[in-house]
């Protein structure tokens, strides 16, 4: 790969990052809606972010989802976990789900990858409205190629995403081929920096076998006892737009789980 170039997002589709992302091992950093992330679509890839975090394998990139159509090609879902992305994709919320695949999507992991975007359960996090620059990437990559652009944030691991490309760290910023700089992007989603979000909030729909859980479909009963044992969807980790995702976790799911920090 060539000499690393920074340049400032144009607004669109960066195509400069589009080229390199579809060259074997290209790796980038994006602005997204809540800092920056290192994207990349293939093991080579991977294996440069993995190394430029210092991340172990047990924390699997995310997803990148350009589409609600490309996520339910990909990810095995119930009505129920339709709806709720929809509602998500509908309001514009940064929202990520821990998911199974389906078995036809696995054809869509490029050869060696499984390791860096699976956990051990075989479930992944599919990620939706991460923000315009890297949300014009993933869908160019999915509607031309048919390839998935894999992320994690552009910090070293266990450090927060504090939402300037100067904050990535000089690790990151050297080791990569293209860092698109979009501060003013990331500030118009969130500018109050003293209290931003650093990260997205994750739902998991999976027990710990990584099958989905159960649909509820439907209210509770009044006096119902409820089944401590029960597996529900469980927010797992607080982030960007919290209130908005509890309210319509409220909304859709009887019975629901609020556990920050729990393992993913």
């Amino acid at each position: 790969m060539t000499e690393v170039t920074n340049i400032s997002w144009n607004g669109g589709l960066q195509y400069q990052a589009l080229d390199i992302l579809r060259q074997e091992g290209g790796v980038v950093v994006s602005p997204t809606k809540v800092g920056y992330i290192i994207v990349t679509t293939d093991e080579q890839g991977l294996q440069r972010k993995f190394e430029l975090k210092n991340r172990p394998l047990r924390k699997p990139g995310v997803v990148l989802c350009g589409s609600l159509e490309q996520l339910f090609e990909l990810a095995e879902v119930n009505d129920e976990i339709r709806e709720f992305y929809e509602t998500h994709w509908r309001q514009d919320v940064l929202m990520g789900c821990i998911l199974p695949w389906k078995s036809s999507g696995l054809d869509f992991i490029p050869e060696g990858a499984e390791p860096y975007v699976r956990d051990a359960r075989g479930t992944s996090c599919f990620v939706v409205r991460f923000g315009t620059p890297a949300e014009k990437l993933a869908s160019e990559l999915w509607e031309k190629d048919r390839s998935l652009l894999f992320a994690s944030s552009a910090n070293p691991s266990g450090k927060g995403n504090r939402g300037v490309v100067s904050g990535i760290g000089e690790r990151i910023a050297g080791g990569v081929d293209l860092v698109v700089e979009g501060d003013e992007y990331v500030r118009s989603i969130q500018p109050d920096t003293a209290g931003r979000y650093e990260q997205g909030v994750m739902v998991s729909f999976v027990d710990a076998e990584g099958r989905l859980v159960p649909e509820q479909r439907g209210e509770a009963r009044r006096g119902e006892v409820v089944d401590a044992g029960e597996e529900l969807p469980t927010l797992i980790r607080a982030g960007l737009s919290l209130p908005q995702i509890l309210l319509n976790l409220a909304e859709q799911f009887p019975r629901w789980n609020y556990r920050h920090g729990q393992y993913y």
